[in-house]
């Protein structure tokens, strides 16, 4: 630590000498200005940046407009340093901490593994300024989707292509859920639903017949917005993976309206598939319903209802088996209705047996993990609560980071 510190300082010292900019000559003394005019060289003027090597001296030309009475320096617009004390290296790596662990958390990481003594408001700043950046480039490029401006994605054709997409709660702050209805009945709203969705391939499955997903093919898109929002933004990313190569087009999601709107909207002509063990589930909830506590009771009724008809996609027979229940409960008949709706509503999207022969995915398990791993390890952690803008923030960060393209922004940075 002690031979690392020494060399930052030496470091420091080298980058302070190359960071000594010269007076400007006679032809680059003046500069243009934001008003049209001209800005004049004034001074030199040095400033105190932190960098990967610690705090250095920039000392670089100031310029004044004697029109508007703006002044600038260009150098720092060249260093990617205006208006931040932070080099981008020191943002890349706040960027970075950020994204993956409390703001706190971060600082310590930072001043253990860089020796860089920053603050949590720092990280936290940092990390939301360039996750907005992103989020800036993205919903510019889902203007172009919108306006069918979108170059073709030139390559070898795709065997199957999935979207998968989903909604999870994550706490905020009180101001973000004024006049919203919570889950519970006349409690007020916690969370807001961040919806996420997933897009990955398949080439293959195994000896069994059981698909197989392609190694590092998932990416992700997530939010807190509404679906006519989401859909493009989920669209998107599916064309840019290929979608108009795609053999095959499968879309995959539980029961929840919002999706199968945005699959009709944004994926016509996909497979449409309910996550089975969402039908199970409905299924559970029926039987703990109508036997509860008689754990027996509700897996006898589960092996008929799940065994012989949800799981071999006779869904008809299902519905009819549902709705020929009868009970003295008003509150029991109304859920039991409410589910064999449910199955009514989606039977052509539970054969299961037809999805099988074909060799898909029946299940969710890719969405179902990037909820946890892209937005419950990040944005759920105990005495977490955020405003939607700092969650989208992250959230468009940490998809970023995760699909490979976080050093491609900061190329992108450095061409720009």
């Amino acid at each position: 630590m002690a031979l690392r510190a020494a060399m930052h300082r030496a470091g420091a010292s080298a980058l302070s000498q190359l960071l000594r900019g010269d007076p400007p000559g006679p032809d680059e003394r003046a500069a243009p200005c934001p008003c049209g005019h001209k800005a004049r060289y004034r001074e030199m003027r040095a400033r105190r940046v932190l960098t990967a090597v610690g705090e250095v001296e920039l000392l670089r030309a100031w310029y004044l407009c004697p029109h508007c009475h703006h002044g600038q320096c260009p150098a720092d617009t060249v260093l990617d340093m205006e208006k931040t004390d932070l080099s981008p290296g020191v943002r890349r790596m706040l960027a970075l901490v950020g994204s993956q662990a409390p703001f706190d958390q971060g600082r310590r990481q930072m001043e253990l593994l860089a020796g860089l003594a920053v603050t949590a408001k720092a990280v936290e700043r940092t990390a939301e300024a360039i996750g907005a950046d992103i989020a800036a480039g993205e919903q510019r490029e889902i203007q172009r989707a919108l306006q069918l401006n979108l170059p073709i994605v030139m390559g070898q054709p795709i065997p199957i292509l999935y979207v998968e997409m989903d909604g999870t709660g994550v706490p905020v702050r009180k101001t973000e859920t004024e006049g919203r209805a919570g889950k519970v009945k006349g409690e007020p709203a916690h969370t807001r639903e961040a919806k996420i969705g997933s897009v990955f391939t398949q080439t293959t499955w195994d000896q069994e017949g059981y698909a197989i997903r392609d190694p590092d093919s998932t990416t992700y898109v997530a939010a807190i917005e509404t679906a006519s929002e989401f859909g493009p933004r989920l669209y998107l990313e599916a064309w840019n993976r290929g979608w108009e190569r795609a053999e095959k087009k499968v879309m995959i999601g539980d029961g929840a309206e919002w999706i199968w709107n945005i699959a009709d909207d944004h994926f016509p002509g996909a497979i449409q598939i309910v996550d089975i063990f969402h039908a199970r589930q409905h299924l559970w909830d029926v039987a703990r319903k109508l036997y509860p506590g008689q754990e027996t009771e509700q897996k006898r009724w589960m092996a008929f209802h799940q065994d012989e008809l949800l799981d071999e996609g006779k869904i008809e027979e299902l519905v009819v088996a549902l709705r020929v229940i009868d009970s003295l409960s008003p509150e029991l008949l109304e859920k039991i209705r409410a589910e064999a709706d449910y199955f009514d509503n989606n039977k052509e999207r539970m054969r299961y047996p037809k999805f099988r022969a074909q060799h898909l995915f029946i299940g969710s398990g890719v969405i179902e993990a990037g909820c946890k791993t892209i937005i419950g390890s990040r944005c759920k952690q105990s005495g977490m609560f955020w405003t939607v803008r700092g969650a989208n923030a992250i959230l468009a960060l940490r998809c970023c980071h995760f699909n490979g393209h976080f050093e491609d922004y900061w190329e992108g940075r450095r061409a720009a």
